[in-house]
């Protein structure tokens, strides 16, 4: 009996280093559809995933997440004069807290 396989719809991040990670199509191993989450490299168990039929295993797993703390005082920006290729002069903004950066002129 032919068993079918679901394609998940994202990738995540998992700590399972002895059999191959699932991954949504296009995506890599250390790929995430989660932007707080971190991979780093793990020793993976190739003994056990080769037992398994695995020609693969995750050899990536994730971080725990980031603790994020209340900023305080103001953001600090920096603004400078920048060039087109076109030649034209404009004014970059950029947030150096955010990395939001905005353009005006031209």
């Amino acid at each position: 009996m032919a068993t079918s396989k679901s394609t998940p719809e994202e990738t995540r991040l998992n700590e399972d280093v002895d059999k191959p990670s699932t991954t949504a199509p296009g995506d890599g191993p250390a790929d995430t559809t989660d932007a707080d989450e971190r991979a780093t490299s793990a020793t993976p168990d190739k003994a056990a995933a080769a037992q398994a039929g695995h020609g693969t295993v995750n050899a990536v797993v994730p971080l725990p997440k980031r603790k994020t703390a209340a900023r305080k005082g103001k953001d600090r920006t920096e603004t400078y004069t920048a060039t087109r290729p076109d030649g034209t002069e404009v004014t970059v903004e950029r947030n150096i807290e955010t990395g939001e950066s905005s353009v005006q002129g031209g």
